[in-house]
């Protein structure tokens, strides 16, 4: 315990003193952090209706493929930040989107995950949306993304939500 204090008040000490001696570059990486979070859902085109639940709000099946990423990737313990990355691109080049736009559609995902209350919830939530939205010619582009993010091999939760999702969305 005393080693994890130790390690945590020098990264706050590091923290302090990279802010005291770089104000601004601190405080520009703080706002563009908050500009991306707030915006996210706004660019996205949401729109918060009251007594709707946040998946039932969305309108795009290239949201909703996202989304469903980010939750696949969630199911896998705790993602790293090279899978995130990976995610990323796969985002980008299976979507046709930009960088930004894929940014926004992870920020946007692990919302609608901590709204759905985990990854398996929002997995199946937005597997049925995706399904209302006549999504099935988006079907092969999901599992183009969970092929390439599951190369290592599924784990169990993972596998689960890939049949529930050739339940939902048969081919």
């Amino acid at each position: 315990m005393p080693i994890i204090i130790l390690i945590l008040s020098t990264l706050g000490g590091l923290i302090w003193f990279w802010v005291r001696s770089n104000p601004r570059d601190a405080l520009n990486v703080a706002s563009d952090t908050v500009t991306t979070i707030r915006n996210a859902p706004r660019r996205l085109a949401f729109r918060r209706q009251t007594n709707v639940h946040p998946v039932e709000s969305i309108d795009d099946p290239e949201v909703a493929v996202g989304t469903m990423a980010m939750a696949f990737i969630g199911l896998d313990d705790l993602p790293s930040k090279d899978q995130y990355d990976h995610l990323h691109l796969l985002l980008r080049s299976k979507l046709r989107c930009s960088e930004e736009d894929a940014k926004e559609l992870q920020v946007y995902g692990r919302w609608v995950i901590q709204q759905c209350g985990g990854e398996v919830e929002a997995f199946d939530r937005v597997a049925r949306r995706l399904k209302k939205l006549n999504g099935t010619d988006y079907l092969s582009v999901a599992q183009d993304i969970f092929g390439e993010l599951a190369k290592d091999g599924l784990t169990e939760r993972q596998q689960e939500a890939i049949s529930d999702l050739m339940r939902i969305l048969p081919a």
